[in-house]
């Protein structure tokens, strides 16, 4: 078994887009890590995995966008 095959892809698009977005923002893990107690990133990431996964990075960045800063919860 490839070590690819280990990696669930829904936990890969969660650390993915945390990282794009930190780097978005310019957040520290542990602004983000409030942030999500927040808002619940990781699971809106998990929820919208179906579409998230078909997206090119800059479209899920900026859905992450409304969902974050403009209460679109």
């Amino acid at each position: 078994m490839s070590r690819k095959a280990l990696i669930d892809p829904v936990a890969f698009l969660q650390i993915h887009f945390s990282r794009l977005f930190m780097e978005r923002h310019g957040m520290s893990p542990a602004e983000f890590l409030a942030l999500d107690a927040e808002k619940d990133i990781i699971g809106f990431l998990r929820l919208c995995y179906e579409p998230f996964h078909l997206t090119g990075d800059e479209g899920v960045l900026e859905e992450l966008d409304l969902y974050v800063y403009n209460n679109l919860s």
